[in-house]
């Protein structure tokens, strides 16, 4: 096991903490990073300036070196006749909720000026998921001293993940809670145990998926990996900025709750079955990130009005297994038989 690259990074254990978009606050990521182990920004959804504030406040709580996840950006085709059909399927949600019934403004992705603020800010690991960045992006951020994380989901994804200049490559299997990393083709659904099994790199390949425990970090490490990257398990911490329902959801699950679904975003991701996606089963679904705009208000209004049935209740399909307790307390609980 390739300890070298998360050692030389301050991590007291070889877990990272998952870049869950929209529920990494500065505070959350600061206090994983104080655990001991790699703390990321899910700044996929953020500006470049809020990107920029994030990180200025995570520095201000931790001094220890930081992952910022970032989207690597995709333009689908734009197909109004697509997206008015799914706008339309979400009418009587806004309807419910009180909220407007226009069209909401479609986002551009900044992932070119979060590329820079990365570097401006220092940033010491920057991970990639929805593919890999182009080869100046790369070069640019090898320059600036900074360690790439590549996500996969198939050996053929990791393969092309270290040809790109990945120094090393998170392999995603089925069981991850939250959007698939899926890049090349359609999604296979590879169990991590395949992954581990099927993937064979030169730089270091880092264990997500199912992954809950100081048993199931073992076995990870002692099936290949060099590190683990832990989502769920922490998304239910007492700092994570996860919404309480959601946390509450995880929290009260049960074995075999999760699906996968594109209902919220457009894009393959895995979380407890809830009403809004039985509902939306058979529904038009504009693709990513289209559809993610236009069920952004519904999530935020679902969350304030406590409506968990319309909320995207990310979790992997071991989330049931979570336990309450501060960031420190899960950390401890995952490495309690290393120490």
């Amino acid at each position: 096991m390739n300890t070298n690259w998360w050692t030389a990074l301050d991590m007291d254990y070889p877990i990272i903490q998952a870049p869950m978009a929209g529920s990494t606050t500065p505070e959350f990521v600061a206090a994983c990073l104080e655990a001991g182990i790699l703390g990321s920004l899910g700044a996929g959804y953020m500006t470049a300036e809020e990107t920029r504030a994030a990180i200025r406040e995570i520095r201000n709580l931790s001094g220890k070196p930081l992952n910022v996840n970032l989207f690597v950006p995709e333009k689908p085709e734009r197909d109004d006749s697509v997206i008015g059909e799914a706008h339309r399927a979400l009418a009587p949600y806004r309807e419910e909720l009180g909220l407007p019934g226009e069209l909401p403004a479609l986002s551009d992705s900044e992932f070119s000026r979060q590329v820079d603020v990365a570097i401006d800010e220092g940033v010491e690991v920057v991970s990639f998921t929805f593919g890999l960045p182009d080869e100046d992006t790369v070069r640019k951020l090898k320059d600036a001293g900074t360690f790439l994380i590549g996500t996969a989901t198939t050996p053929e994804e990791a393969v092309e993940a270290e040809r790109s200049g990945m120094d090393a490559v998170v392999l995603q299997g089925k069981e991850a809670g939250g959007h698939r990393g899926a890049f090349i083709g359609e999604d296979r659904f590879l169990t991590l145990r395949d992954l581990l099994g099927g993937t064979r790199l030169t730089v270091p390949v880092i264990a997500a998926g199912g992954i809950h425990d100081a048993e199931t970090v073992r076995a990870a490490l002692d099936a290949g990996a060099s590190a683990v990257q832990i989502g769920t398990a922490l998304l239910v911490a007492e700092e994570s900025g996860a919404n309480a329902l959601h946390k509450e959801a995880i929290l009260n699950s049960e074995a075999g709750g999760t699906v996968i679904t594109k209902a919220f975003s457009g894009k393959n991701a895995r979380g407890l079955n809830n009403r809004f996606i039985k509902e939306m089963a058979d529904a038009a679904i504009a693709p990513y990130p289209v559809q993610n705009d236009l069920t952004k208000a519904i999530r935020s209004a679902a969350g304030k009005q406590g409506k968990a049935g319309l909320l995207s209740l990310w979790s992997g399909e071991n989330g049931w297994k979570a336990r309450r307790g501060k960031v420190l307390e899960i950390v401890r609980r995952m490495t309690e038989e290393e120490e």
